[in-house]
């Protein structure tokens, strides 16, 4: 998710390489006209960090939890230089955007984004487009997955836009249909 306002941006998650990073920078600088604020990854996994070497070489701030960060190291991915514990909110332009740690689901660290202004949030990995399968459970907590969605859900009842990390974006079904993969049988 690439967050806007006033010509400055956020982004959630690097593509898996650098070069496509780089591709991801160019376009939003200088297509969109915007300024990258900081990239935030929801997660240690190469599809959130695998391009992060990128915007550091740009001297784009680098954002994750200090679960991913812990994570990263031990898992010897690029790691990002400023941490945070369960919450953690950006002003761009005249508006914020929130990153928080709902809970275990995808893997232990994964956190969301949420955008007030549009009611967006990227859900990333912890959240599946409808008719998805469960995707990569190496680092899963199953059991605590659709509870910790529940949860999320709970939180935001009135967003309108939810962006999986891979796949269609939705509205709140698919929330529903996530929470309806993981329960328990």
């Amino acid at each position: 998710m690439v967050v806007i306002d006033q010509q400055e941006a956020i982004i959630f998650d690097t593509p898996t390489t650098d070069q496509a990073s780089l591709e991801l920078i160019h376009w939003v600088e200088q297509k969109l006209g915007c300024q990258v604020k900081a990239v935030v990854a929801t997660h240690f996994h190469e599809d959130c960090l695998g391009g992060l070497q990128a915007f550091q070489q740009h001297g784009i701030p680098t954002y994750a939890s200090h679960r991913t960060i812990a994570l990263a190291k031990a898992n010897q991915s690029a790691v990002p230089e400023n941490g945070f514990d369960q919450e953690l909110t950006f002003e761009i332009g005249s508006e914020k955007v929130q990153v928080l740690y709902p809970g275990k689901g995808h893997t232990h660290d994964n956190v969301v984004g949420y955008f007030p202004k549009a009611d967006a949030m990227f859900g990333g990995c912890l959240i599946k487009e409808m008719g998805a399968g469960k995707g990569n459970l190496a680092d899963a907590d199953t059991v605590a997955w659709p509870k910790t969605v529940a949860e999320l859900k709970a939180a935001y009842p009135h967003v309108k836009h939810v962006i999986p990390g891979h796949g269609k974006v939705g509205g709140s079904e698919i929330l529903d249909y996530t929470m309806r993969l993981f329960e328990q049988k």
